[in-house]
């Protein structure tokens, strides 16, 4: 699947992306190997946010490093393209939901780009001993509310480090005037 988001990313490679609970994740590596330089990574975890740094040396200064909640995020800028690999799912307070909606639509624009990572329907139900939520088209489309046009949805069966397999869907949504 990393190869379908690279592919798709060359194409709005001059758009602002924001990597919402981006962390540690390789994709910002990425990123900048496509030259990608227009990046935002978003993550609650300091730790997480600090190991990419390192990770990447001295191309780290190129990133907008965000450590914030994603329900607590308020953007101070608009986005392309917002990609969301494992967050959404882990929020299972409809609260919670809300406010990312929030934060999402507050970032990116009419005609922006939503790629967002969950849990599919017959998938775990936790993850890391964490409780989560599970979706289909119909089901996100009714989070996210009105404004998001659904252009493409598909699943994998996901193999864990423990061998186990896991039932994934990507989405990928146009934000649209509502």
């Amino acid at each position: 699947m990393l190869a379908y988001l690279v592919l798709f990313l060359v194409l709005y490679a001059s758009e602002p992306i924001i990597d919402a609970g981006g962390g540690a994740s390789v994709l910002v590596d990425h990123l900048l190997a496509m030259g990608q330089r227009n990046i935002s990574v978003l993550d609650v975890s300091g730790a997480a946010l600090t190991a990419s740094r390192v990770r990447l040396g001295s191309e780290a200064s190129t990133i907008d490093w965000i450590e914030s909640d994603i329900r607590a995020f308020s953007p101070t800028r608009q986005y392309g393209l917002w990609h969301d690999r494992a967050v959404f799912h882990f929020l299972v307070n409809a609260e919670d939901r809300q406010r990312y909606a929030k934060a999402l639509k507050n970032a990116l624009p009419v005609s922006g780009h939503l790629i967002l990572a969950s849990f599919a329907i017959g998938g775990p139900e936790k993850c890391s001993g964490l409780p989560v939520i599970q979706y289909d088209a119909e089901k996100l489309k009714a989070e996210l509310g009105p404004g998001f046009k659904l252009l493409e949805e598909r699943t994998e069966a996901h193999i864990t480090p423990a061998q186990k397999i896991q039932e994934f869907a990507y989405f990928r949504f146009k934000r649209v005037n509502t």
